[in-house]
């Protein structure tokens, strides 16, 4: 069988953008550190992990998220101008690689992601899913593992498996979704319960097991604050629930042969 490399587009052009410290540009002006931020992490991953395929998925545009929960991602800031350009240029570059670029409409590039993941592991084969999502913890088993890019000044790769998940949460990769629903996300701007952090929430889960759970032992819950902002709090902890989980079962068939990895276009 075969290892195979999905990697997550966009998180990847933004951590290569806001990543180089020094602005490069070609002779003409154009700015290429995104492309070049890129382009080396695309290569030393290739280099480490040796897979026999290699497919990148891209955003494109608004989704079922955003219509059903308006607010989604809201707070973000907006592409900046000149990272655009680069996000074209970063298209080129694989497609002078060969390497498939997959997207799909009303749908997120972690939706795609999962769906080729869950696809390609049913049939016996490894998955590495390159991002700086932990969102994509969620997706993982014994074919599937993360590899995750860390922010800040020094960003580090690590391989996570159902192990490094339950060694760094204390959780199941299905509990993570959970977990996420109850203390929501600041980046994609979905609120979560008010006074319920990470440390609670893997609490309670570690106890109940399901979110389903926690709610059906309300009243068991310590402290008549905490309480009261968990039961007012369940109709968007279940919508939480829906927009973090990933879809893995999108209608794309995805064909190992097509993405194994050729002779590219120097």
């Amino acid at each position: 069988m075969s290892t195979i490399l999905l990697i997550d587009g966009h998180s990847q052009a933004y951590r290569a953008y806001f990543g180089m410290k020094t602005p490069l540009s070609t002779s003409s002006g154009e700015l290429t550190a995104a492309v070049y931020g890129f382009a080396r992490k695309l290569l030393s991953v290739m280099k480490e992990v040796k897979p026999d395929c290699v497919t990148v998925a891209f955003d494109v545009g608004d989704t079922w998220r955003h219509s059903e929960f308006p607010d989604y991602k809201a707070t973000r800031e907006r592409m900046p101008d000149d990272l655009r350009p680069q996000l074209e240029r970063i298209q080129e570059l694989l497609k002078a690689f060969d390497i498939p670029i997959v997207t799909y409409p009303n749908y997120e590039a972690d939706d795609v992601l999962g769906t080729l993941a869950r696809q390609a592991a049913d049939k016996g084969h490894d998955v590495l899913i390159l991002t700086g999502d932990r969102d994509m913890f969620q997706l993982v088993d014994e074919h599937i593992k993360i590899l995750y890019t860390s922010g800040g000044p020094r960003p580090k790769t690590s391989a996570y498996g159902p192990k490094e998940v339950e060694e760094r949460y204390g959780l199941t990769p299905q509990q993570f979704i959970d977990l996420k629903a109850l203390t929501g996300d600041v980046s994609d701007n979905i609120p979560g319960i008010p006074g319920v952090g990470e440390k609670t929430g893997v609490k309670w889960l570690k106890q109940y097991g399901t979110l389903e759970n926690i709610y059906a032992h309300a009243d068991e819950i310590r402290g008549p604050k905490t309480r009261q902002n968990l039961l007012a709090a369940k109709e968007q902890v279940m919508l939480n629930k829906r927009l973090v989980t990933i879809v893995t079962d999108l209608d794309l068939d995805y064909d190992v042969d097509q993405c194994r990895l050729h002779d590219f276009d120097r």
